[in-house]
């Protein structure tokens, strides 16, 4: 059986922390960093599992994305962003630059998570 989850991000990051994505990634400096290991990733190291879009419930204009991460050394966690009129461009530019062949087909939080 499916369950739903809120829109709000921090009831997937913690539906995803409880499925062992639990790394947290930094945007600095041009790359993601692995906040433990203090690696840095560029983005044909990144794959991404899932993304989901928010919009702000009294204002649309806070928008953010919660991306999925997956590295090529099995490093699994989430990172989140703002998109929208408060987007960091450079940020914004770096998860463009993420190979296509290193999306999955839009994973859903449903089907990867354990009954």
């Amino acid at each position: 059986m499916k369950r739903e989850y809120s829109k709000n991000e921090t009831d997937y990051i913690k539906k995803y922390q409880d499925e062992g994505y639990t790394c947290n990634f930094l945007f600095q400096e041009g790359s993601l960093i692995d906040s433990e290991t203090k690696y840095s990733y560029p983005p044909e190291e990144i794959f991404i599992v899932a993304h989901h879009r928010y919009e702000g419930m009294s204002d649309p204009d806070d928008m953010s994305i919660l991306y999925v991460i997956e590295t090529k050394d099995e490093r699994k966690g989430t990172h989140l962003i703002g998109y929208g009129p408060t987007a960091d461009l450079e940020e914004a530019e770096f998860f463009k630059d993420i190979p296509k062949k290193n999306y999955s087909k839009n994973a859903d939080i449903n089907e990867i998570a354990s009954e």
